[in-house]
């Protein structure tokens, strides 16, 4: 599985700006600093961005950072990240700290923004004019048109959801391999722990989620949110349910758990805490290959879970709903269904 699958079933513009946040191989934090700041500059109206006005949003999403991380790259030395350590420090002013990413804080991410492994995405955000008149980038259309969209508003939670779990890998500085992200209920937070077993908070669950399910509910497809407050906030729901805790091990793992329309989970005709029907065991497995192509440490997490291939990763979930429906004495066409989906989207 590649990105690719992300984008078999009518790719929207949400979904091209979320291949290119989710299953980017990072070894930088450049990437999230530049989608933050053009969905922070693209509302202002402006197409045509110099460096000098996109230098003021960059670094600053990056000394943010910096004050929670201080590594954000796997590089040994940055002389840009060394100027934003200067500024966080009061050595250098705000204009040295501009000039200095007008010079060195671009250097590579303009060009490998749009970049995925199976190669470039085949809808851009911006053009790269720093060679020509405008001396800068401009916007297109389509990041105009994105900003429209009713999932705008849940784009920047994902980028710095995405970017909180790359740099707390980095921070650790632990394998790959060891690396596991655990999920808090009571406080819908993923969590690890440093090699000291402090535990180290990551970020919401919902932000980490979102992307890979297309910011639509689990069962039924609908439009989700994640943005605090928003009336059809998302609910993290169980897949088979937490009332099987103590017999269904891991039942907290990031393999079990979908971000659901509150209709769905706890409506009148929701789900509560039924076992889904086995049709939706697909969607969950493609749900987590999603999270496997991705790289760490939610990669990680779910090939610890759930196993190293994509058989063993099948056959894994189907032995969880098999011991769940063998608990609950429920047959393989008596699980709950959503009332009504949407087309399907993943």
């Amino acid at each position: 599985m590649s990105e690719s699958k992300f984008f078999a079933i009518d790719p929207e513009l949400e979904d091209y700006w979320r291949a290119i946040i989710l299953f980017g191989k990072n070894v930088a934090c450049y990437k999230f600093a530049l989608a933050k700041s053009l969905l922070e500059l693209a509302p202002q109206g402006k197409s045509i961005i110099t460096l000098e006005d996109l230098s003021e949003p960059y670094s600053r999403h990056i000394i943010e950072h910096l004050k929670i991380v201080d590594k954000q790259t796997t590089s040994l030395s940055s002389r840009f990240l060394d100027a934003c350590r200067q500024f966080n420090t009061g050595d250098i002013t705000k204009t040295r700290l501009i000039d200095t990413t007008v010079q060195r804080g671009f250097e590579n991410v303009i060009d490998a923004f749009h970049n995925l492994s199976v190669g470039e995405t085949p809808v851009r955000f911006f053009i790269d004019e720093r060679r020509r008149s405008n001396k800068g980038i401009v916007l297109t259309d389509e990041l105009f048109k994105l900003l429209e969209k009713l999932q705008s508003e849940n784009l920047p939670h994902e980028v710095e959801a995405r970017w909180r779990l790359v740099e707390t890998a980095w921070e650790l500085n632990i394998s790959r391999n060891l690396i596991s992200i655990g999920y808090d209920p009571n406080n819908q937070l993923l969590f690890t722990f440093s090699d000291r077993r402090r535990r180290v908070d990551v970020t919401s669950c919902r932000d980490a989620l979102n992307g890979y399910q297309k910011g639509k509910c689990f069962y039924s497809f609908a439009d989700i949110s994640i943005e605090p407050g928003s009336t059809n906030l998302a609910d993290v729901d169980h897949f088979i349910p937490y009332s099987l805790n103590e017999y269904i091990s891991n039942i907290d793992g990031v393999w079990n758990l979908v971000l659901s329309s509150t209709e769905c989970n706890r409506g009148k005709r929701g789900k509560f805490d039924r076992l889904p029907d086995s049709k939706y065991l697909d969607r969950l497995h493609n749900r987590n290959e999603f999270l496997i192509t991705s790289n760490h440490p939610l990669r990680e997490t779910l090939i610890q879970q759930t196993g190293n291939t994509t058989k063993h990763r099948r056959n894994f979930l189907q032995c969880k709903y098999s011991k769940a429906q063998s608990r609950l004495g429920t047959g393989s066409n008596h699980g709950w269904k959503s009332e009504f989906e949407y087309p399907a989207t993943f």
